[in-house]
């Protein structure tokens, strides 16, 4: 005969229970064999009668033990069986539910040795909450990473978010914390309630691997079957991994979908991700874009930060509905071939007391000093990137969002913010890697670590960087000794060409450098030109107010900046506006002013980007040696007294000769050297009439004659517009 467990041994485990601080309360909970039988122990604090319901049949009344533990015995088994648990509460109301605690874990050891070690790049799969047949019952595995927690308990919808209910079993030292709840499916909400471990006030926080989550303001997680959508892009994603971005044409639409349009008709609410998939596809196939970048989807609580102060890694806001609907639009976009890139944060998040600061009363994904933990410019905290959980957190962010979305490329916010230890900091607000310097390491790697998995996983997909440094090798691969990025934005570009438009004609002269610097430097990266909403937030005005001179200059200043910028070397990025000349900055929570294409000086603006778009598109020269010195070409460099550059794209045997006279006087007999002789076709004037300009142009075409000049064999006299960008290709 089997020895009885030990009372005292056992009341202390109770104890521990009781207290919420036992991490393994499957050890006392559950079936337990004891003496000559089996015990089977609930904790239903509350609870007046408990039953246990075997399931060959039959009711066993449970004895209440101490603080709402109730047992109960069964002689003479020495087997164990599936059961249920009838409880009755005063008032008499009843409940009949299959125990948690006869469950084993649903992370196997595997599972859990490679959360530990960081190497679990599929780590959603197996934390937070998945609805799942576990041994023949329907419910929701919960996972949750907290090492230094006393204890942990799932808490929601389906217990009365008592914390007493479902303690949580730690799974030896990995500090993951597992339970599987039987009925509990989607829809579900839910939170963890870790009680720290120094003690202290207990911590109501939701998943950080949710999939789903309430719409703010409110913060709980809702468990979601990520496995029930079905994909219908498989034949976009098999061209996609075909493709080689560096030599095909990127001209990307970036756009916020709760200001990009609204429902007026509805109280002024914003788009949902479905009537956006429809609108959204229509319009960018329209206007001839190649992709689609939105601003942070991932769940956020405030709408002011536009979504770069994430909570929710692994879920799309629900302030525009379902995460299956999501799916939908980038299903849409992908059916009109348009690619889908989403705005990425891994360089601070928000100090939200729901979500991951001091998770388990621990700095434990960011750092607990605030010279290396606290960001100093948005009142943010700081990855702790050296820590194997938090890189492995984070290399599963971003290859989650890939695989489960379909996510054709990922723009990394803020990289340069986490290349430098000192970014924004001054003398004594840093601390030095080991040796010395200010470079981040533990970020250098991550990112690196990100690139080349992307790479490996997800061909075709790009990364890309926004960093505003001069940090060497950013689009280089990382065995290259570079950050493995696909593409950088070219800040320098940006700001340059910015503030050339932004000045007077008049000192367009002294100005001239602004224009021809870049191109110093535009082939040491993979660089894309970004027009973002960097660009028309915090007082700078819209692009069309940044412009020189009166209306009508401000017109054709913004028409001949986008003739440049899509002729110039690199890849393309507007923001949503910029497209109809946009007059107000742009305001988060209100539509664009879709009304101004009434006006036709807008509606040209909007002809003239799809056109650009669609020429730039149809025109191999002007995108397939991008990143190549042999793709560009200056004719004319040193026009400055008279606002005049030229340049040529090539590849291969094609050429396209891009002119732009930034002065507000049309030039006539304008002389400009050409590769060859032979007729030009005018392939885009941005002073045509029907973008609104006063039609000055070369009737479509010119004639290049055998005449040597600017250094080229052949050249054309040619009528230049005022304020205006004109291409020519040969005929």
């Amino acid at each position: 005969m089997r020895r009885p467990a030990a009372l005292a041994k056992v009341d202390e485990q109770i104890r521990r229970l009781l207290d919420l601080s036992h991490p393994d309360p499957h050890s006392v909970l559950g079936m337990h064999p004891d003496g000559d039988g089996v015990v089977v122990r609930t904790f239903r604090p509350d609870a007046e009668q408990v039953t246990v319901l075997p399931d060959f049949g039959g009711r066993v009344p449970a004895v209440h033990r101490r603080g709402g533990v109730f047992e109960a015995r069964l002689n003479n088994r020495h087997d164990l069986f599936g059961y249920l648990i009838e409880v009755r509460y005063p008032g008499g109301a009843i409940f009949t539910l299959r125990d948690p605690y006869s469950f084993p874990p649903t992370l196997g050891e595997l599972d859990s040795h490679l959360a530990a070690e960081g190497r679990h790049e599929r780590l959603w799969e197996r934390l937070g909450a998945h609805p799942a047949h576990h041994r023949g019952t329907y419910g929701t595995s919960f996972a949750v990473w907290a090492p230094t927690a006393r204890s942990v308990s799932v808490v929601g919808d389906f217990n009365s978010w008592d914390g007493r209910l479902h303690p949580m079993r730690a799974l030896g030292s990995t500090g993951i914390w597992e339970l599987f709840v039987p009925e509990v499916g989607p829809g579900t909400r839910y939170k963890f309630e870790v009680r720290p471990g120094s003690g202290g006030a207990r911590l109501l926080k939701a998943d950080p691997l949710a999939f789903r989550t309430e719409a703010p303001p409110q913060t709980a997680s809702v468990v979601h079957d990520l496995g029930r959508y079905q994909w219908r892009d498989a034949k976009f994603l098999e061209q996609r991994a075909a493709k080689d971005p560096l030599r095909k044409p990127i001209s990307i639409y970036e756009a916020h979908i709760g200001s990009w349009r609204r429902v007026v008709e509805e109280g002024d609410r914003a788009l949902s991700w479905a009537e956006a998939g429809a609108q959204l596809a229509d319009y960018v196939v329209e206007m001839g874009f190649t992709h689609v970048e939105l601003l942070p989807v991932a769940e956020h609580p405030f709408g002011g930060s536009w979504g770069y102060q994430v909570t929710g890694y692994f879920a799309p806001t629900a302030r525009h509905g379902h995460p299956d609907d999501f799916r939908a639009l980038i299903d849409a976009l992908h059916a009109r071939g348009i690619g889908v890139i989403l705005d990425w944060v891994p360089a601070h998040f928000p100090t939200d007391p729901h979500a991951l600061a001091r998770f388990d009363g621990t700095a434990l994904y960011e750092h607990e000093d605030p010279r290396q933990g606290s960001h100093p410019d948005w009142g943010t905290l700081v990855f702790n990137y050296g820590r194997n959980e938090v890189r492995n957190f984070l290399l599963a962010s971003a290859l989650f969002w890939l695989e489960e979305y379909h996510a054709d490329g990922l723009r990394v916010d803020a990289v340069a913010s986490m290349l430098y230890r000192d970014y924004s900091r001054k003398p004594g607000e840093w601390v030095p890697n080991k040796y010395g310097g200010r470079e981040n390491e533990e970020a250098i790697a991550l990112l690196k670590e990100v690139n080349e998995r992307v790479r490996d996983l997800h061909p075709g997909a790009l990364m890309i960087a926004e960093e505003s440094t001069a940090f060497p090798k950013v689009t280089a691969r990382a065995r290259d000794g570079g950050l493995g990025f696909h593409f950088k934005w070219s800040l320098g570009w940006m700001h340059d060409t910015l503030d050339y438009f932004a000045s007077d004609p008049v000192f367009r002269r002294w100005r001239h450098s602004a224009l021809t610097f870049g191109l110093m430097y535009i082939f040491s990266e993979n660089f894309l030109l970004p027009l973002s909403h960097d660009e028309v937030v915090h007082g700078k005005g819209s692009l069309l107010s940044r412009m020189s001179g009166d209306d009508w200059q401000k017109f054709a200043n913004l028409r001949a900046l986008y003739g440049w910028m899509w002729a110039h070397p690199g890849k393309k990025l507007l923001f949503m506006g910029g497209e109809i000349a946009q007059r107000a900055e742009w305001n988060h929570d209100r539509s664009l002013d879709w009304h101004l294409l009434q006006a036709p000086a807008h509606a040209g603006v909007q002809r003239l980007v799809r056109d650009l778009n669609r020429a730039y598109r149809d025109e191999p020269a002007l995108f397939e040696l991008d990143g190549d010195p042999a793709g560009f070409q200056w004719v004319q460099v040193e026009s400055a007294d008279v606002n005049v550059l030229a340049f040529l794209r090539r590849s291969g045997e094609r050429h396209v000769a891009a002119i732009a006279n930034l002065s507000p006087v049309p030039r006539h007999g304008y002389r400009l050297g050409l590769p060859r002789a032979g007729e030009y076709r005018e392939v885009l004037n941005t002073d045509a009439a029907e973008y609104g300009g006063s039609g000055v142009g070369n009737s479509g075409s010119v004639q290049a004659e055998p005449v040597a000049h600017d250094g080229q064999p052949a050249s054309a006299v040619l009528t230049l517009p005022p304020l205006g960008v004109v291409w020519l290709a040969p005929a």
